[in-house]
């Protein structure tokens, strides 16, 4: 099978489907930026990467948040703290190292966002951690999205 049959067209409209609804009921496309890039970076996914980070330009991101998002964490006041906590969230979804978000780094999210922003928050964490499975295992290069 070739790889670029890797996902057909109803799973791609479902997938994006999900993204859509995620971003929207998230409520701040910045964020929902910053979500979706530090998880393509956990992924390796260079096509994501190349993708967000002009849709976060696009968006208002600074570049010093995009420059320092893959060290957040040291970074001081580059990101406010609902911005670490949802980047939090995001690094203990996409990794889920022992097998499970840590109850702090839910609850630290949960303090941040409501019940139905936490839901979209979590489904986007999801949805861009399904994009990147996908797109890496396509081997799809970057440069290929046009906005």
């Amino acid at each position: 099978m070739s790889r670029t049959n890797l996902l057909d067209r109803e799973v791609g409209r479902a997938m994006s489907t999900l993204s859509a609804a995620a971003k929207q009921g998230l409520g701040d496309p910045a964020l929902a930026e910053l979500v979706v890039i530090r998880a393509s970076q956990l992924n390796h996914c260079a096509f994501c990467l190349d993708m967000h980070l002009t849709i976060a330009r696009e968006h208002g991101v600074s570049a010093k948040q995009l420059d320092l998002l893959s060290a957040w964490e040291e970074a001081g006041d580059v990101y406010d703290e609902r911005e670490r906590a949802a980047l939090a969230l995001t690094e203990a979804v996409t990794v889920l190292t022992g097998g499970f978000v840590p109850d702090e780094v839910y609850e630290r999210a949960a303090r941040h966002f409501d019940a139905p922003r936490l839901a979209h928050l979590v489904a986007l964490i999801t949805a861009i951690n399904s994009w990147n499975r996908v797109m890496v295992a396509r081997r799809i290069p970057p440069g290929g999205y046009t906005p």
